[in-house]
């Protein structure tokens, strides 16, 4: 059955999430003291739309202090915006 059908192998997670992606080095196009929010990014087109949550992950360098705000952070972003003097807040 499996050799007849080999689309149907494996296991697809229908609880997985989905996330809009932004890293460190695309929030440096933001103002200076700036709050950022999914809104503030949709505005400045790093995400496409508000459907999915959003996570900000630490490729790159942050030039300035920023208080991000987003549904998720990974360690390394957190410790980078802490580190240029801003705010890593969950939504």
């Amino acid at each position: 059955m499996v050799k007849r059908l080999p689309y149907k192998r494996g296991f697809t997670n229908i609880f997985r999430k989905l996330y809009h992606i932004v890293n460190i080095e695309e929030l440096n196009v933001l103002g200076q003291e700036q709050e950022v929010t999914p809104e503030t990014l949709l505005k400045t087109a790093l995400i496409p739309d508000l459907n999915r949550p959003v996570k900000v992950l630490g490729n790159g360098k942050l030039d300035r202090p920023l208080t991000v705000k987003a549904n998720s952070f990974s360690r390394t972003a957190i410790d980078k915006i802490v580190a240029a003097g801003g705010k890593a807040e969950t939504i």
